[in-house]
């Protein structure tokens, strides 16, 4: 099995009992996801399946889209719903005009403080553990992209529609809007509508039906479909041959740098290769046996 799933992933489901549930189910051990989504916060959660996983990275690192419910007037710890009370403010004067020119500052480019209850490591321990016990550490800003839609507010509760860079925490965001206003703020609900290419996600309850009965590989999505804006070459026999066996070979042109999806003159996924002057070098090579161009569609 080769391919990625789009999961629609359900409240109080972890991103890892998803990924244990399908090996399980399915008896493939090589299963993962590239990009984990908080318990409380649902929609499109990637999984990659068999060989997919050595491409996880490049469907993990692009732009995400979420819808988040913000709720003003009260900071928790860890920033989201799950942590206790930590302070409360009033909210009367929060109009939606104040509302939308805060938001105005956290468009475009900037630097983003990550919440401390999160996965990052630092000094090889994760800053969630830490948090755990009680321990609150400097941490470094990350550099992000966001761009923010207001799409209502009815006290206490703003949704917005935000679009952003990978890495990017709509938590830290959140709480970032509650002190600009004064008066605290966490994030109440957080769904996923798209990463990367990947939207439109299969219901947990369907793919588990279908799981059952033998039918979920209709749901793979192949690397076309994962990486659309990365371009792809085929090459004849010869240099298939050599890009399976990891060795350079020349380009007749030059241009078109960077990586490339390959394939075999039959159709044959053979793996990512770099162009790089007038050679393309292999970058992330396959097995002879992975799956033909279209089979997962």
């Amino acid at each position: 099995m080769f391919g990625f799933l789009c999961v629609d992933k359900p409240c109080n489901l972890s991103s890892h009992t998803i990924v244990t549930r399908i090996r399980a189910a399915t008896g493939i051990e090589r299963v993962g996801h590239a990009g984990t989504l908080d318990l409380l916060a649902t929609g499109v959660l990637i999984i990659c399946v068999g060989a997919a996983a050595r491409l996880s990275d490049y469907v993990m690192h692009q732009q995400k889209r979420y819808l988040a419910t913000v709720r003003l007037g009260q900071e928790r710890a860890g920033w989201d719903g799950e942590g206790p009370i930590l302070a409360e403010a009033s909210i009367d004067g929060i109009t939606l005009d104040r509302i939308a020119a805060v938001i105005e500052r956290f468009q475009g480019e900037q630097d983003q403080i990550p919440p401390m209850h999160s996965a990052i490591k630092q000094d090889g321990k994760k800053l969630y553990k830490l948090a755990r016990r009680g321990q609150e550490v400097e941490r470094p800003p990350r550099r992000v992209w966001m761009a923010i839609t207001l799409l209502g507010y009815t006290p206490p509760d703003l949704r917005l529609d935000v679009r952003c860079s990978a890495g990017t925490y709509i938590r830290s965001l959140a709480h970032d809007i509650g002190a600009a206003l004064g008066c605290g703020a966490y994030l109440a609900g957080l769904h996923r509508t798209e990463s990367g290419a990947f939207r439109d996600p299969v219901a947990w309850s369907e793919l588990e039906s279908a799981m059952r009965d033998g039918t979920w590989p209709r749901y793979l999505i192949d690397e076309r479909r994962a990486l659309p804006d990365m371009p792809e070459v085929t090459f004849d026999e010869s240099g298939a041959a050599d890009i399976r066996h990891g060795r350079k070979l020349a380009r007749p042109e030059k241009g078109g740098e960077g990586l490339h999806r390959a394939y075999a003159p039959d159709g044959t996924f053979l793996g990512l290769v770099e162009g790089v002057g007038d050679v393309w070098k292999p970058h992330k090579v396959f097995a002879t046996s992975a799956h033909k161009k279209g089979e997962n569609t």
